[in-house]
């Protein structure tokens, strides 16, 4: 019996031996906690770019021949209102300045307008008709003002080069001399050529997730002379070349666009928790 006694008291000692071991071992720190790396900055990377538009242009005056001790006046000189459509590739350099690189198509815009002639015994007035368009190759630099809720005005300028084409030019004289009204008709060739071309923009960026921006811009385009080609006129009586040109063509654009981010980062997934067994 003494033995079972003695038995079950060594036993006891030992788990309360055990038990004071265990509670003076310290507690195992938990795992750190996962921190995930700094979000990338915001800059640098290409960009595709894209935009939509309406031009409302006009010319500075519209010259040709005039004979000595006449005089000749413009009026109502303008165009229609057209569409315009460019595409594009850029470079964001920081989050302040980026850079692109842009093909733009402006469509046919209608050409309204005449000139008055006064002259010894003489007054005549020719009405003008036709359509212009352009091919627009720029440069652009754009400066970033800052972001107040995702929204970004910015401000830019362009150099470049447009072809301006006069198609299905007309002109359409009547004339007052020596006491009897004559009338003609003058067909013109269609022409185009390249010019210098340059730009000022200025508008505001909405980002709607880091790859994509949506712009409302205007620009103010200025984009060069232009002139039609050889004239004939409507009964053959004549022909050759054209001293009717379009004077410093401008134009106030509106414009809806759009660009891709090519080096938006992937969305942060954090890595598997890993502990050791």
């Amino acid at each position: 019996m003494r033995s079972v006694k003695s038995l079950l008291a060594a036993g006891a000692a030992t788990l309360i031996s055990s038990m004071a071991f265990a509670a003076d071992m310290p507690i195992a720190a938990p795992p750190p906690m996962y921190a995930p790396p700094a979000p990338p900055a915001d800059f640098g990377g290409w960009y595709l770019r894209g935009d939509v538009g309406m031009t409302n242009q006009r010319a500075k005056s519209i010259e040709g021949n005039v004979a000595p001790g006449f005089t000749k006046t413009t009026e109502g000189l303008g165009f229609d209102s057209s569409p315009l459509f460019d595409l594009g590739v850029g470079y964001r350099f920081n989050n302040w300045f980026r850079a692109d690189v842009i093909g733009q198509y402006r469509g046919k815009a209608n050409l309204h307008g005449s000139d008055n002639v006064i002259g010894p015994g003489f007054v005549g007035v020719n009405n003008y008709t036709g359509s212009k368009s352009e091919w627009v190759v720029m440069a652009n630099a754009y400066v970033d003002l800052g972001t107040w809720w995702c929204i970004t005005p910015f401000i830019g300028a362009g150099l470049g080069g447009s072809y301006n084409k006069i198609s299905g030019f007309r002109d359409d004289g009547v004339s007052f001399s020596g006491g009897a009204l004559s009338n003609s008709v003058a067909y013109f060739a269609d022409n185009g050529k390249w010019n210098f071309a340059w730009a000022a923009h200025a508008g505001l960026a909405y980002k709607v997730n880091p790859g994509f921006t949506v712009e409302l811009a205007y620009s103010y385009m200025n984009l060069g002379d232009a002139a039609p080609g050889n004239f004939r006129l409507f009964d053959n009586s004549a022909s050759g070349p054209t001293s009717i040109k379009l004077k410093e063509l401008t134009s106030h654009d509106l414009k809806l666009g759009v660009r891709w981010d090519l080096n938006s980062p992937p969305a942060y997934v954090p890595p598997p928790l890993v502990t050791k067994g």
